[in-house]
């Protein structure tokens, strides 16, 4: 299947297109009940693979194996990958791309942040020369074959921001993102100047983007919303909540959770899935003569 391809349908489909973030296969099989594409969240990866914050300790060959297991139970399901700075060489994001193609990724994201990384919607960020990270986005384009890219900015400075989303949409990339546009003035300001080129948002509970929903996105021209962390910190809530509601009733588990049954029902639908994807047609044997 054409993962990049089904990808770039979905982006140019009339309204706002929404990636939800993921973090592990049971946040995945959960949010694909209720959307078509997911994202692959570096801050919720690495909290739920680590348990360290999103400031570079994700090693990339992790990612791929978390893609692989993605894709094997979702083969239907948009998948964008958030890749960092590319794990800091040029060559490795380019083997980075190569390997997450080849287990059925639909894109990345590549960002022009200079290491020690932040999280996007923290303080601290700090980018490469522009002319640095355009020579590794065109490395990584070169390598892709179906793959959807994704160049983000990290720039902080509003007149940064639009001087390399500018230069952004002048490349092969699918998409545009500015990451932490903190308005929707600016979210304007971006948007025309990317031009013909999808733009994406990203939405962050507590970030410094402004809460929009995506009726309100398609008015601003945004493409894709990618959500990052919903499912992580949700979890994070109900966990806390349920550890201390047993300990509030010593031990004694509640009558309003998920059961056994429930569970099981949602986690089998990874098993059958794929049931439904038609199977290759079978080569005519060849005749001995």
């Amino acid at each position: 299947m054409a993962h990049g391809k089904a990808l770039r349908e979905a982006f140019a489909a009339p309204g706002t297109t929404p990636l939800i973030g993921v973090f592990d296969m049971l946040s995945a099989s959960i949010a694909a009940r209720h959307y078509d594409g997911l994202f692959v969240s570096g801050f919720g990866f690495s909290a739920s693979h680590y348990g360290l914050p999103d400031i570079g300790f994700i090693a990339w060959p992790d990612v791929v194996a978390f893609v692989q297991r993605l894709r094997l139970a979702l083969p239907r399901q948009h998948l964008l990958v958030d890749i960092d700075d590319g794990y800091t060489d040029p060559e490795v994001a380019c083997q980075v791309v190569r390997a997450l193609e080849q287990v059925g990724a639909s894109g990345v994201v590549l960002e022009d942040q200079q290491r020690p990384r932040r999280c996007g919607h923290v303080e601290g960020k700090r980018v490469l020369p522009l002319e640095q990270y355009l020579e590794k986005l065109d490395l990584v384009l070169r390598t892709r074959t179906d793959l959807v890219v994704v160049a983000r900015t990290d720039a902080t400075d509003e007149d940064e921001m639009l001087r390399r989303a500018a230069a952004f949409a002048e490349t092969d990339a699918d998409v545009v993102l500015v990451e932490g546009m903190p308005s929707v003035d600016v979210i304007r300001r971006v948007r025309r100047v990317v031009g013909s080129k999808a733009l994406l948002f990203n939405q962050i509970a507590g970030g410094k983007s402004p809460k929009l929903s995506l009726r309100e996105l398609t008015d601003l021209g945004v493409d894709v919303a990618i959500y990052s962390t919903p499912c992580l910190f949700a979890a994070h809530a109900a966990i806390e909540d349920a550890m201390v509601r047993l300990k509030e009733r010593d031990g004694v588990l509640p009558d309003d959770s998920i059961d056994v049954a429930e569970s099981q029902a949602l986690l089998k639908d990874n098993i059958s899935r794929h049931h439904d994807v038609p199977a290759p047609r079978a080569s005519k044997p060849v005749v001995a003569r």
